[in-house]
């Protein structure tokens, strides 16, 4: 059961956008991949075609039963989604509170997940740190962190490099690696953030994404980079950061060829 979470110490980087289509990539593999949404926006569950009028989630139902399990919504193929769901300020004030005080809270609500043999587990997180960062730190086998190719992130890489972003290391067993987003060769600036960002970070960064319009597209048409154009820069960039994610966690190509159907919708 790897579980992959993906981060970034701002908003604004494409972490979202990101997440979704790593967890494309990860499918088109051949494994099961469940994509977790632990930001109160729900905007990930828009990446995989779940209507804007569909607020459910696991938030919300985490009061009523300690399995989210059973929030997942099914999307075709070897994709599923846990929502964090349409929630009131109450709900999450509440839920952040179970997160930050009660240690085995997330592992109780993931547990039938996380025992499900072969799944492959995408979590995307809100920007900075937070109660759901921390919980997920002792659960996690690698964390990924999501910059911009810009001066603004470039400024933040203390803040991950001496474990500032969280009081403390972001992950125990694989560690955390790097993606650089949005990666502008037009732009001097761009270039020389994302010179300096390979040399100083070197197999830590997993990857650069190039700018590409076809990324907006295939967001505006709920569509992956891989069905909208499968053929873009974009699209290379992130299958390569997916095959390197693959191969630090060991994920066999077909691990996910489960018994039974993880949910329905």
């Amino acid at each position: 059961m790897p579980l992959v979470c993906v981060c970034s110490p701002k908003g604004g980087v494409g972490k979202t956008t990101l997440a979704a289509n790593l967890a494309y990539t990860l499918a088109r593999g051949g494994s099961k991949v469940l994509a977790i949404d632990f930001d109160v926006q729900n905007a990930l569950r828009l990446h995989f075609g779940v209507p804007l009028s569909d607020g459910r989630g696991f938030v919300a139902r985490s009061a009523e039963s300690p399995d989210w399990s059973q929030a997942i919504l099914t999307t075709g193929g070897n994709i599923f989604v846990l929502p964090y769901g349409d929630v009131s300020e109450a709900q999450r004030i509440e839920f952040e509170s179970n997160l930050a005080n009660d240690a085995h809270f997330l592992a109780r609500g993931l547990q039938t997940v996380l025992n499900y043999p072969g799944l492959i587990i995408v979590a995307d997180f809100p920007p900075g740190p937070g109660p759901a960062l921390k919980a997920m730190t002792d659960l996690a086998d690698l964390h990924l962190v999501v910059m911009l190719a810009d001066t603004a992130s470039l400024s933040l890489l203390p803040q991950i490099e001496n474990e500032k972003m969280i009081g403390g290391a972001l992950n125990h067993k694989a560690g955390h690696f790097f993606v650089l987003n949005q990666s502008d060769s037009r732009r001097n600036i761009s270039r020389d953030v994302t010179a300096f960002m390979q040399q100083r970070l070197g197999d830590r960064l997993l990857g650069v994404v190039n700018r590409d319009e076809s990324v907006a597209e295939a967001n505006a048409s709920q569509q992956s980079i891989f069905d909208f154009s499968q053929v873009s820069a974009a699209a290379f960039d992130i299958e390569l950061v997916g095959k390197r994610v693959a191969a630090l966690l060991d994920i066999k190509v077909g691990d996910g060829e489960l018994q039974a159907p993880l949910t329905s919708r």
